[in-house]
């Protein structure tokens, strides 16, 4: 009986067809692959610049471009990199076929800019599979019910790959990009950074959520739910990469998981406002509606204990502009208090387990940092991590303390997953 056909799908980074050369390696992965019996669909990023260069211009005619034509925009980026890559499969002797994100299509919801997928229909990626076919498939992009061309926020080649293995069922999403894993702190900022050979889904999700760019956050909690192995490897080396298992399959069980920096940070208060039931209330709806990330949020009595109340929260610098919009009416409308903003902040997130039930962390974080001169400006501590705000110019150096200080960089048990076929398929 002849062996199962593998699936794989292979997300390439804008790193990873950054130009004509790296298109062509590209087309060699994905062939090799084909070639040794499976079969393979390819996701592919912007080239690397390419949706900087777009956003420059729009935001060169207007400060808050209307989202819906920025989407419309900033899509072409995928539609010249599946393009280019289908080219070079062809060229090196293989079939290949572009597929944009309305042609799968990708069904997302309207939130233009940061869409979620809603549904992914299989059947044209099946049927280029069924004639030998490699789908290279335009990633960041989706379609909504009205047929709005739709994105998924940066780095949502990730989510569109790991949408698409979930869909199809496939063995490995296998993510390719210009580093060769998961490290326990980013080795371009910390030296001593150790590559993890496999991680939780949940540690990684947290590591993501907190400013580990290595894969957009949404695209693991879709590996979560479906059961999706996720490999992280580099394009430009054969070498293993970081395995991303349920926790079970992580055989590497350290309490304490690595660290991630999040830069450009605000930290907003809203200072001596009336204490009104409604206003936590309002003020949430209102950076829901906005689609703003919101970290971080600390609710505590003003100087007037009775009557007043102080709320702060952190948001990502680039919403800043068009929360404060809508913040500052709203401040006026309270005929109390004030706005204050601070930017130039990063959060430094230390993740792992229980950390919540372990009271020395908090107190070896502030020690390390103090020490170092480094001041803390807030503090928030969950079961699996603890965020501190920094001024965002010593961030570095408080990734490389806490590093050292928590002895992330020793290695403990070696070996990790191996790729083995999965039965079934995802709903």
């Amino acid at each position: 009986m002849p062996a199962r056909r593998r699936l794989l799908v292979k997300k390439f980074g804008g790193s990873s067809v950054a130009d004509v050369e790296r298109i062509r390696r590209v087309a060699q992965i994905s062939l090799e692959s084909q070639r040794a019996g499976d079969d393979v669909v390819v996701v592919v990023s912007a080239m690397s610049g390419e949706t900087d260069r777009l956003l420059s211009l729009a935001h060169k005619l207007a400060p808050l471009p209307d989202c819906r034509e920025l989407d419309v925009m900033i899509a072409t980026g995928e539609q010249v990199s599946v393009a280019l890559t289908a080219m070079a499969i062809h060229a090196a002797g293989g079939h290949a076929r572009s597929v944009l994100g309305h042609q799968v299509p990708v069904l997302t919801d309207s939130s233009f800019t940061k869409a979620r997928v809603l549904w992914v229909e299989e059947g044209p990626l099946r049927e280029a599979l069924g004639h030998g076919q490699i789908p290279v498939v335009a990633g960041f992009q989706g379609v909504d019910a009205s047929q709005n061309i739709t994105t998924l926020g940066r780095g949502g080649s990730d989510t569109s790959a790991v949408a698409l293995a979930a869909a199809l069922g496939a063995d490995v999403c296998e993510i390719y990009t210009d580093v060769d894993g998961v490290y326990t702190a980013d080795p371009r900022v910390c030296p001593t950074g150790r590559k993890l050979r496999s991680i939780a889904y949940e540690d990684m999700i947290e590591l993501a959520s907190l400013g580990a760019k290595v894969l957009q956050v949404r695209s693991v909690e879709i590996a979560m739910k479906y059961d999706v192995s996720v490999h992280v490897r580099s394009s430009f080396t054969d070498e293993e990469g970081t395995w991303i298992v349920n926790r079970e399959r992580a055989l590497e069980g350290k309490v304490l998981t690595g660290l991630a920096c999040a830069r450009g940070q605000a930290r907003v208060e809203l200072v001596g406002v009336e204490q009104q039931p409604e206003l936590v209330m309002a003020l949430a709806s209102l950076l829901a509606e906005l689609n703003v990330s919101v970290d971080m949020l600390c609710h505590a009595r003003g100087v007037q204990a009775d009557t007043t109340t102080n709320i702060a929260f952190t948001i990502p610098e680039v919403d800043l502009l068009r929360a404060r919009q809508r913040l500052d009416p709203l401040v006026a409308s309270l005929k109390t208090g004030e706005l204050r903003i601070s930017e130039g902040l990063a959060r430094v997130s230390l993740v792992g387990i229980g950390i919540r039930s372990d009271p020395s962390i908090p107190a070896r974080l502030y020690r390390a940092l103090t020490q170092e001169g480094i001041v803390v400006s807030g503090l928030v501590v969950t079961e699996l991590r603890i965020s501190c705000l920094v001024d965002e110019a010593v961030s570095d150096k408080a990734v490389c303390i806490l590093h050292e200080a928590f002895g992330l960089g020793q290695t403990d048990v070696v070996g990790g997953p191996r790729l083995v076929a999965r039965s079934g398929t995802a709903a």
